[in-house]
């Protein structure tokens, strides 16, 4: 009687005795998964926390406390987490697995043979685009191969009050468009001990640059607006900016941060410089385990269960997401797919009907490979915002005095009913290829103070 009586007693309390995990995930379905996991797993509870931003990570470090158990880290970023110890070695679990995945996906979850997270997604880059804003300025967006049918596209959307694209100074994308024009500006010794650093001599950022200079001088990208801002984010669903060249996992971004432009989308192929057929990758995620948790056991389910599990992976898929594993990737299912599943569990037609899948799986087949990131890319991207932003923002300065001076000349008002004021000339110009040379330098000091061999 007293045994029974303590049991009710414990029962009436509602004590909760499940494992806690907390994982940061800024995958819009990660609460989705999280719930399917504890249905299956009732054992162990999981915190979602959408915090994003290697700075959150590195000052949780740092502190040592407030530390997720699970995190999703971008491939770019795997290698400077795993080589500082920060991530557990999964080697023992998941070796295994390599042909479940896609080899890119497989290889960029490796450090010197070992595994350091699961594959979640990946990232061929795809042009994105508002067709019906395209259509109205008299061009058609499947005809665009090449960068000069994007810029005379560009050209025509101005005409009509709207940029092609935004770009306020995305290291990521930059990197991406290095890659697309063929360019190979890093490359780390098989020890990882060396790195060369070549920027300024290597032929596809001087060509991206060039062509992209040119875009920002006349006026067609709009150079204010930073990617995933609220400003950025309202120009799209407005349609004042039309495209975007991003990575395959962007639908499932799209129908979270633009939900009212559903069907005006649409998915193409990335142009390229010539027209060839050629990709590059942009951004593609791991799930991984930090070395602090207290709870691997629990930690690595949930990573089995997302990246792993066939339930996990449709859920994830069904949302937008786009695979890493090889069987996802060639399903009939998966390519025939139109609609992706909204936060309260909808179907949406985003992209107007189009199999869009099928466009971003070639996508995938066509990324050119061997191109390498810096085996502390963070801290180069960090950096990127100092010393190459510092052109974004003088195009910055420079098209707000331009629109600016129009609406004084046209004697307009601001929203208080001001007379619209004039900013000041915002000095010598700052260009692409100016600001290349400080990044440069930057990044050859940080790899040699912390022990690389630069050359």
């Amino acid at each position: 009687m007293a045994f029974v009586m303590l049991l009710a007693t414990a029962a009436c309390s509602g004590q909760d005795t499940r494992t806690t995990i907390t994982v940061w995930s800024w995958e819009p379905s990660m609460g989705k998964l999280a719930q399917a996991f504890e249905a299956a797993n009732p054992d162990v509870h999981v915190v979602v926390k959408d915090t994003s931003g290697y700075e959150n990570l590195n000052t949780a470090i740092q502190d040592g406390y407030g530390l997720p158990d699970v995190a999703q880290i971008e491939y770019y970023a795997l290698p400077q987490y795993a080589v500082s110890g920060q991530l557990r070695d999964l080697t023992s679990r998941v070796e295994s697995y390599g042909s479940f995945y896609t080899p890119g996906t497989w290889s960029s979850v490796q450090l010197g043979g070992r595994m350091y997270g699961l594959p979640m997604d990946s990232g061929p880059m795809a042009f994105f685009y508002n067709d019906s804003v395209f259509r109205q300025a008299g061009v058609d967006p499947t005809a665009i191969r090449t960068w000069e049918d994007y810029y005379q596209a560009a050209r025509k959307l101005k005409k009509i009050g709207v940029y092609i694209a935004a770009d306020a100074g995305d290291a990521s994308f930059f990197d991406a468009m290095i890659w697309l024009a063929g360019g190979r500006p890093f490359r780390t010794s098989s020890d990882g001990k060396t790195v060369t650093v070549d920027l300024k001599g290597d032929t596809g950022v001087s060509t991206f640059i060039e062509y992209w200079q040119k875009m920002m001088d006349e006026g067609l990208i709009n150079t204010r607006l930073s990617t995933w801002s609220n400003g950025w984010k309202k120009a799209l669903g407005d349609g004042t900016v039309a495209s975007v060249f991003s990575g395959a996992w962007m639908p499932s971004m799209l129908l979270a941060d633009i939900p009212g432009a559903a069907g005006q989308w649409r998915v193409g192929t990335i142009p390229t410089v010539d027209g060839s057929i050629t990709n590059a990758e942009t951004g593609g995620s791991a799930l991984t385990m930090l070395n602090t948790t207290r709870k691997p056991e629990a930690a690595y389910r949930f990573i089995e269960y997302v990246c792993h599990d066939a339930e996990g992976i449709a859920a994830r898929i069904d949302g937008g997401a786009f695979p890493a594993d090889t069987a996802t990737l060639e399903s009939e299912a998966f390519l025939d797919k139109t609609t992706i599943r909204d936060s309260r569990g909808i179907q949406i037609a985003y992209f107007g009907g189009q199999k869009f899948n099928k466009v971003l799986a070639q996508a995938a087949n066509n990324v050119s490979p061997d191109y390498q990131y810096l085996p502390f890319e963070v801290y180069a991207r960090s950096d990127f915002r100092s010393t190459m932003g510092k052109a974004y923002k003088w195009e910055s300065a420079n098209q707000r005095r331009i629109i600016a001076r129009k609406r004084y000349k046209a004697g307009m008002t601001d929203d208080d009913g001001n007379p619209v004021t004039v900013p000041d000339d915002p000095g010598p110009k700052v260009s692409l290829a100016g600001a290349l040379a400080s990044w440069q330098k930057d990044i050859k000091e940080y790899g040699a103070n912390q022990g690389f061999t630069i050359q």
